[in-house]
C-alpha cells in the first residue's frame, strides 16, 4: 500500500504542502480499509462459531427425534436462525476474497482491466444500492418486530424474533462496507497498480 501512496504522491509534484496532504488521506484510507477487513473477519467468525453450534443442535436434535421420538420447536427454530446468521454474515467475506458467484465461464478469460470495469459496475450499480435497499427496507421490519415482541407462532417456539431479523441489517452493512474497499481495489486494478 504505501508504494502505491509513494507512486500517487510521484504524479501529483505540486507542492509539498500539497504532498503531504495526499499522503495523509491515503493513508486514512488505508487506516479504514484495514478497518473495514477486520470488520469483515469478525462476522465471518461469528458465522463461523455459529455453523459450528449448528451442527451442534442439529445432530442433537436428529439423535433426540431417532432415539427418544422427541424434538423441540424451540430447537427448530434456532436451527434456522442458526443457518440465518451462517449465510447473513458470510456474505461480506466471500465479496472480499472473491468467491461470490457469477459466470465464471466468460469472467476467468478476461484481462485484468476488463474484470476490474465489470466489478466496480456490478459494486456500482447493484451490489451498494441493492444492499442500500435491504438495509432501509428492513429498518421498519425490525422496529415492528421490536415493538409488537414478535415471537414465534408455534408453541414452545423462541421469542424476540426482532434479534435475528436485525441480522439482516448488520450484515447489509458489513457488506456496503465491503464493497467499498473491493472498488477500491478495483479501481487500482484498474489503473495498474
Amino acid at each position: 500500500m504505501l508504494d502505491r501512496i509513494d507512486n500517487e504522491l510521484e504524479e501529483i509534484k505540486k507542492s509539498k504542502g500539497t504532498i503531504l496532504v495526499v499522503r495523509r488521506i491515503l493513508s486514512f484510507i488505508h487506516k479504514i480499509d484495514l478497518a473495514v477487513e477486520k470488520i469483515t473477519k469478525f462476522f465471518m467468525l461469528i458465522s463461523v462459531f455459529a455453523l459450528i453450534i449448528l451442527t451442534l443442535i442439529v445432530s442433537y436434535d436428529v439423535i433426540a427425534r431417532k432415539l427418544w421420538h422427541g424434538g423441540s420447536i424451540a430447537m427448530q427454530e434456532l436451527e434456522w436462525h442458526l443457518f440465518d446468521i451462517v449465510f447473513l454474515f458470510s456474505i461480506a467475506y466471500t465479496l472480499s476474497h472473491d468467491k461470490h458467484v457469477r459466470v465464471d465461464i466468460f469472467y476467468d478469460k478476461f484481462p485484468i482491466k476488463t474484470k476490474a470495469i465489470i466489478q466496480i459496475i456490478t459494486i456500482l450499480f447493484f451490489v451498494i444500492p441493492l444492499s442500500t435497499l435491504i438495509v432501509i427496507e428492513a429498518l421498519p421490519f425490525v422496529q415492528m418486530s421490536y415493538s409488537m415482541h414478535e415471537q414465534s407462532g408455534d408453541p414452545g417456539g423462541l421469542c424476540c424474533r426482532w434479534i435475528i431479523k436485525s441480522a439482516m441489517i448488520f450484515a447489509f452493512l458489513v457488506v456496503i462496507l465491503q464493497s467499498v474497499s473491493e472498488l477500491k481495489k478495483a479501481y487500482f486494478k484498474l489503473k495498474g497498480k
